[in-house]
């Protein structure tokens, strides 16, 4: 089973596993166009698979690409992404315990804005909404395995590049396309990213290993080197850098803008920050235990238009 097998990730995860010849049931809101479908919404308590028992259950299920505006938009998170773990295991004790369940986690849930090869043993202090509530339900999970004598594996994933990507990569192309991207401070600072195709692919091999796990591509690509390759395979002019003053000129602006509004602002200090402060994860764990060998991004940028 995947549940969220028609968002961006989930598609893909499902695309996998029907490639290698698995049996695939999709776990959603609405009807997967190929596979059986499960009517259900992870937020309530009463999911039921109608007598149907899962050897594998992938979870990647879940609210992510968001700033909430509210204190009720926070609590979704937790309601999505936490609670809505809790009552997928819930049904599984009550319909019969997969051999193993993973979850599709986030580098988010160690409350990091900076760092280089962070590998899995870094204290998980996040304090969002989004990287809090992934972090329960990890650790939910690991005490649900335990309890039930499931093999549990926990994938912890940066940026996922693939077609029409959400989140902060497509908004990276969506500007490009309209001449309105811009380096700043030169855009060397880099991120890790990996392609959702060949992490799906892997999932299978870490469902039936267990344990925690980065899939980053290893090159972990700065800003600059990404919009220079995206705007190639677009065929848009490459994107001027924002010298650092004006951009500090810019966030403070912004944070103006807040104060007066009370909504965020396009840009503000604490983006300014994110665009020119490094963040890489180590995938050297997945390496030695997996045999991963990704291809880097920057290589396939023509997938991801």
């Amino acid at each position: 089973m995947v549940t969220g097998g028609s968002g961006f990730f989930g598609r893909q995860i499902v695309a996998a596993l029907r490639e290698s010849g698995h049996e695939v049931t999709d776990l959603s809101l609405a009807p997967h166009p190929e596979i059986p479908t499960i009517l259900a919404d992870l937020t309530a308590s009463d999911v039921d698979f109608g007598g149907r028992r899962f050897d594998v259950v992938y979870h990647a299920a879940g609210l992510a690409h968001r700033v909430p505006k509210s204190e009720e938009e926070a609590n979704l998170f937790f309601r999505v992404n936490r609670d809505g773990t809790r009552h997928l295991m819930a049904a599984l004790a009550r319909n019969g315990l997969p051999e193993s369940f993973l979850l599709i986690s986030t580098v988010a849930v160690y409350g990091l804005e900076v760092g280089t090869e962070v590998d899995e043993n870094q204290p998980r202090r996040a304090s969002d909404p989004y990287g809090l509530s992934k972090k329960q339900a990890e650790d939910d999970l690991a005490a649900w395995g335990q309890q039930h004598g499931v093999r549990t594996a926990v994938v912890r994933l940066p940026l996922l590049a693939g077609p029409h990507p959400p989140g902060n990569l497509g908004a990276m192309i969506a500007a490009l396309r309209r001449g309105r991207y811009l380096n700043v401070g030169g855009g060397h600072a880099r991120r890790s990213m990996v392609l959702a195709r060949e992490v799906a692919a892997m999932l299978p091999r870490v469902a039936r290993r267990g344990g925690t796990y980065h899939l980053t591509d290893g090159h972990h690509p700065s800003f600059a080197e990404l919009a220079t390759a995206l705007a190639n395979e677009l065929g848009v002019r490459q994107p001027i850098s924002l010298p650092m003053v004006g951009a500090r000129l810019a966030a403070g602006a912004g944070d103006l803008l807040e104060g007066v509004l009370g909504r965020e602002a396009p840009f503000n200090s604490r983006k300014l920050r994110k665009m020119t402060s490094s963040l890489t994860f180590s995938d050297e764990r997945a390496r030695r235990d997996l045999d991963w060998s990704p291809s880097r991004v920057i290589d396939h940028v023509r997938e991801l238009i």
